[in-house]
């Protein structure tokens, strides 16, 4: 909206509007509104959740310590997405559809987290959407971002292969390409990339939902993998870093830099209320939505694959969580004190500080060496 007045309509009056045309800057102030759209309305939306009652229930076989955060108001994530959407709209290109896929994966994931938290609230406990429930909203969510991305496809703004980190010259197609020309069977041909891209997403908004048991723990990994992945939208859509680093280079999402930026610039003001104590937690409605996010900029920008460095700490939480549950049903033992990991460290006497910390530092090592392998090629 303020690309849009101050740079395409009032450059030609006043000249040195002419730095809004450049991506750097836009997103650098995209990144200071969210983070003082974050300050300035957290203690608004706090305040209001505490009129409401909407207050954090606290499951009753998780650590002991944790019964004291009960009645600390939750649904916090609805700050984290309107402080993302709102500098998004107000310095993005918006004729550029992959912003706009970006803004509504996001609203779209945050709806279902809401619909989640609300009837945890409503009922008085930990329980909200049924399991099959919430993952099938997020899989009918996914589809239609996949569609989206096909139709790019067919108008060449976007490609379905898939970028192999370390093997540059092996980029395999997820559209059967025999199926794709014949006019019976050619939505088939799409059916990989379809299931693949939802998988992505998918997996990426459950594995931050699970992360989401500490204060800070997964709004602190959330500000370093929006980092790396604002990184990696600069210069997948910037021509010479682009041919320099060998990336399939792919104009139009560099303009998502302004989203990611966004995304850190919320995080770190989400942060700054929900650090320990917490005075306010992000709910599903917020760790669904940068999830989502994460997942979905990931798929847009061709880094599927590099997503589980990018996201490394989710990653090991949500793999903690299936080696748990697998471990138990098949051997009726348990390979941690308590999953996600987080938990299995505080039952073994780390203090909730060390462990926010701890993490912090592995999700900064994962995302580093997510950047070096742009140039291990």
């Amino acid at each position: 909206m303020l690309y849009w007045l101050l740079y395409l309509k009032l450059f030609h009056y006043f000249p040195p509007f002419r730095i809004f045309r450049y991506l750097t800057f836009r997103t650098a102030f995209a990144s200071l509104t969210a983070l003082f759209t974050g300050l300035i309305v957290g203690p608004l939306v706090i305040n209001r959740l505490r009129e409401f009652q909407i207050g954090q229930y606290i499951r009753e076989e998780g650590p002991k310590e944790h019964q004291k955060k009960a009645g600390t108001p939750t649904m916090g994530g609805l700050l984290i997405a309107i402080s993302i959407i709102i500098p998004t709209l107000l310095w993005a290109d918006l004729s550029n559809r992959f912003v706009w896929i970006a803004i509504l994966a996001t609203a779209a994931f945050a709806a279902i987290g809401f619909a989640d938290d609300y009837t945890k609230v409503v009922h008085r406990r930990n329980l909200g959407l049924t399991g099959k429930a919430k993952i099938g909203l997020q899989i009918v969510t996914s589809v239609l971002i996949a569609v989206a991305l096909i139709a790019m496809q067919t108008r060449g703004l976007y490609s379905t292969k898939l970028v192999v980190p370390f093997v540059k010259q092996f980029r395999p197609d997820l559209v059967i390409t025999s199926l794709e020309h014949n006019p019976h069977l050619w939505p088939l041909a799409f059916l990989p990339f379809v299931a693949f891209t939802a998988l992505v997403i998918v997996g990426s908004s459950n594995a931050v939902n699970l992360t989401d048991g500490l204060d800070g723990l997964a709004i602190g990994c959330t500000v370093i993998a929006a980092g790396a992945l604002a990184v990696l939208t600069y210069v997948s859509g910037h021509a010479t870093f682009a041919s320099y680093l060998e990336l399939q280079r792919m104009p139009q999402v560099g303009e998502l830099t302004i989203f990611c930026g966004a995304m850190v610039g919320a995080s770190i003001g989400f942060l700054w209320y929900n650090a320990h104590p917490a005075e306010v937690f992000m709910g599903d409605v917020g760790s669904l939505a940068l999830g989502g996010a994460i997942g979905t900029v990931a798929v847009m920008i061709k880094q599927e694959l590099l997503l589980p460095f990018i996201g490394g700490v989710f990653v090991i939480e949500a793999i903690s969580v299936i080696l748990q549950v697998a471990s138990y049903k098949l051997r009726k033992k348990r390979i941690f004190k308590m999953a996600p990991i987080h938990h299995h460290f505080e039952l073994i006497g780390w203090s909730e500080s060390k462990i926010i910390v701890r993490f912090w530092i592995a999700s900064l090592v994962f995302a580093l060496f997510a950047l070096t392998t742009l140039k291990l090629r």
